[in-house]
């Protein structure tokens, strides 16, 4: 959410800054934090040495409680030091509500730049901070094992690997994502009609989207794979779809197969607990992919595509949603807080290398949509129920759990408004043997 740069041997320090060997006074915490962003410091800061930097009155602040604190931000690459210290209580956020803590992050993104010192007052800060301070310690409980100590449950993107993953993040609690995602339970991009839209609405007409452009019609076969709760499952079935979805999710699993129960959907939908690749049926109409390939990795779209398409019969329609980057260059991996405390082992990358991966594996691509600002939106709504559920939420899941997701949805806003994120929709057709594709219409035939 900040840049780091570099400054050049001779260039000036600020007031204060100077090394003056080992017998100088150390510098507080304050004046290493100016001296790093340059003193252009867009919030209040305080710290458990008493010292304090930025503007007096400021409405934005951020307050470091304790050493560990510090120890933290001096060992976290990147932003996860930032985050263990705040989720650990280590670090507190003034200003904004820990539900949704976007004003902040807006401003720390905008105007803090940090600069790489002089060589002396690198030492100069090493030597004020301790030594002690910049070993790391553990970090809160909340956070999920680094890449490489994953690999006892597999090798990435294993079965097992992966279900390890989509526990960490999805078995957080169903009465806690109800509270967050509202009466919907659907925790993939919204797609708004309009400005003015509520949740609800743009989540229904999310599913109205992909249903029109997959050209289901009563009797038709859907599978839905990463399926989470089972809107679409649902809606799908509720206009006379056969409807098959599957999650790795035990308690997306128990909650979807009840809503269909109360629904009485029960002889068209069904909600397996297990992974897609377990799927043996073939000749579905159609495959709606939600939000599913983000924990798939880069290198195994091939066999993702070809297995989805295996599943298809000739003339089938493929509707693959899912978060990108704006470009198909940007290294796949997940920065750290995003790996560490919410997709664990998740990848992204642009939407030309997922259209390549579908047609390498034989469909033909025949349309792919942008809905980036549908999901800032999306983000906007989502934080402001944990606002309103606030209390509920740390009662049901800590307040550890609570921050880590006010943190990560409030974050993800800004990425996608900035658009360092991007959510495409992509569809396409499998061929028969002779690249026949069926009666589609020459044009789309959805409603945008």
């Amino acid at each position: 959410m900040t840049t780091f740069k570099e400054r050049t041997p001779d260039a000036a320090e600020p007031d204060g800054a100077a090394a003056q060997g080992e017998h100088a006074p150390k510098l507080t915490l304050a004046q290493i934090l100016e001296i790093l962003a340059g003193g252009r410091l867009p919030l209040r800061f305080t710290a458990y040495d008493g010292s304090s930097a930025g503007p007096p009155d400021a409405a934005l602040g951020i307050e470091l409680k304790s050493p560990r604190g510090t120890s933290y931000l001096a060992t976290g690459r990147g932003d996860l030091g930032l985050a263990r210290a705040y989720i650990a209580g280590d670090l507190e956020i003034h200003g904004v509500h820990p539900g949704d803590p976007y004003e902040l992050l807006k401003a720390l993104a905008g105007d803090l730049v940090f600069t790489l010192p002089h060589p002396r007052v690198i030492a100069d800060i090493v030597r004020s901070i301790g030594v002690s301070h910049l070993l790391p310690v553990a970090p809160p409980p909340e956070e999920a094992p680094a890449r490489w100590r994953r690999a006892a449950s597999g090798l990435r993107h294993s079965k097992g690997r992966d279900a390890d993953a989509i526990h960490h993040h999805y078995d957080v609690s169903n009465t806690f994502y109800e509270w967050v995602l509202g009466p919907s339970m659907t925790y993939t991009c919204a797609c708004y009609p309009d400005a003015e839209a509520s949740l609800d609405e743009a989540q229904e007409n999310k599913y109205r989207l992909v249903f029109e452009k997959l050209r289901l019609q009563p009797g038709d076969r859907l599978l839905d794979v990463g399926c989470g709760w089972g809107g679409m499952v649902r809606y799908a079935a509720r206009r006379g779809i056969r409807a098959t979805g599957v999650t790795l999710s035990r308690e997306q699993t128990a909650w979807a197969q009840q809503a269909i129960a109360d629904e009485g959907l029960d002889g068209l939908a069904e909600v397996r607990y297990g992974d897609y690749r377990d799927i043996g049926e073939t000749r579905f109409d159609a495959v709606s992919s939600i939000g599913l390939l983000e924990h798939i990795g880069v290198r195994n779209y091939g066999a993702y595509f070809a297995f989805l398409q295996s599943r298809l019969r000739p003339g089938g329609l493929l509707l693959n949603h899912c978060i990108t980057r704006p470009e198909n260059t940007h290294k796949a991996a997940a920065g750290g807080f995003i790996d560490r405390y919410v997709f664990p082992d998740g990848e992204l990358t642009g939407s030309g290398r997922i259209i390549t991966a579908a047609q390498d594996v034989g469909l033909e691509v025949l349309h792919e949509e942008n809905l980036r600002r549908h999901y800032a939106l999306t983000l906007r709504d989502w934080c402001a129920n944990l606002v309103a559920h606030w209390d509920e939420a740390v009662a049901e899941v800590g307040l550890p759990t609570a921050k880590v997701w006010g943190l990560y949805m409030a974050g993800s806003r800004l990425a996608f408004e900035s658009n360092g994120i991007q959510l495409h929709q992509v569809l396409a057709v499998k061929p028969d043997a002779k690249g026949g594709i069926g009666d589609l219409p020459l044009r789309p035939w959805w409603t945008p």
